[in-house]
């Protein structure tokens, strides 16, 4: 499971009152209600506070719940929901996050630790900043805490100690010199041999299956038109806006983008018309097979080779980081749990 290590004060609110009343963290609350669609489950977008976990006897709700849902899968809000084959998965996840971030912040009570006046202030600062009116600040006061500034400003603090928590007993800790990298470039030189490959994003028509003739005539008009739309695109965020309005593939929750492809893995028709492409190209329609059609955009193509350690150091840091992050948040996560009681409610 990925973790995002900050737990900023900024994630209690966002640019809109409902989705920081989802955000907001609070200590009563629900399993959320969702009526499933087609190809997304509706995750509630108004969780009311019901419990659904207790950890050493603090009470976490379906605010919790859909906040670290919406960590894991942000892409929820747009879509107002979470893949159905994703689903479990998302909300195992995001389960076990806020179980072990309360076990964090509880640990910093433990060893008694504090937020400066100074920091808590301006963090109260920023939070408000967050908020286009008064209004609506007050509302989610009201909503979410009652009306009370101490309860808002205890679950500002709760954000910052779980902060600090996890800058002492992880991201200091994880930190890769460039000495490590360059080590572990040396040591595994397979993992940095690369195929040839497409990075691109796509833009799909799919008829049902055992489509009808006149299934079939729609899903080329439907097509056609998507082609205008796709053509007059001038950039990966337009083509990927219009991927997620219209495309019928699953990659369209990821503006349409399917990253770098190896060469093997791609349809041979797809593969027969990159090419003959140059990055940031729209190709046209490409007929795949059930009579679906596929409108690619190139961003670049990548040749087979070895990266050298130079294109590859950040990269590696990075992923090196990650790695040594998750394996100091799962021993953390490990070492709270060894005498907590959490219940499932």
């Amino acid at each position: 499971m990925n973790y995002k290590l900050s737990i900023s004060v900024l994630l209690l609110a966002t640019v809109s009152t409902a989705s920081a009343q989802h955000l907001a963290t609070s200590h009563a609350s629900t399993a959320p209600a969702r009526p499933a669609g087609p190809t997304m489950a509706t995750i509630a977008l108004h969780p009311v506070g019901k419990p659904v976990v207790r950890v050493n006897g603090t009470v976490l709700t379906d605010r919790d719940l859909v906040r670290e849902e919406y960590m894991i899968f942000p892409y929820a809000r747009q879509h107002n929901g979470l893949p159905v084959a994703m689903e479990s998965d998302i909300r195992n996840g995001a389960m076990k996050m806020m179980v072990f971030e309360e076990l964090v912040y509880q640990e910093a009570k433990r060893r008694k630790m504090a937020v400066s006046p100074d920091k808590m202030r301006r963090a109260e600062q920023d939070f408000k900043k967050q908020f286009s009116s008064q209004q609506q600040y007050n509302d989610l006061l009201n909503t979410e805490f009652h009306g009370s500034t101490a309860l808002l400003n205890a679950k500002i603090e709760r954000s910052l100690l779980i902060d600090q928590m996890m800058k002492l007993e992880i991201s200091d800790r994880s930190v890769v010199s460039l000495a490590e990298a360059r080590a572990y470039y040396d040591k595994h030189p397979d993992k940095f041999r690369i195929s040839e490959s497409y990075a691109i994003q796509t833009i799909s028509v799919i008829p049902p299956d055992n489509a009808t003739p006149a299934q079939q005539k729609e899903a080329k008009k439907k097509a056609d038109a998507a082609l205008q739309q796709a053509k007059a695109t001038k950039s990966y965020e337009e083509f990927g806006l219009l991927a997620e309005k219209i495309s019928e593939d699953d990659y369209r929750v990821m503006m349409g983008d399917h990253k770098a492809m190896d060469i093997n893995k791609l349809p041979p028709p797809v593969l027969q018309v990159l090419k003959n492409m140059k990055p940031n190209e729209v190709s046209g329609l490409i007929e795949l097979d059930n009579h679906a059609y596929t409108i690619v955009r190139l961003n670049s193509h990548i040749p087979a080779g070895t990266q050298s350690f130079s294109a590859v150091k950040d990269s590696l840091r990075e992923q090196m980081k990650k790695e040594k992050t998750e394996a100091l948040r799962h021993a953390l996560d490990a070492q709270l749990r060894k005498n907590a009681k959490v219940e499932e409610l």
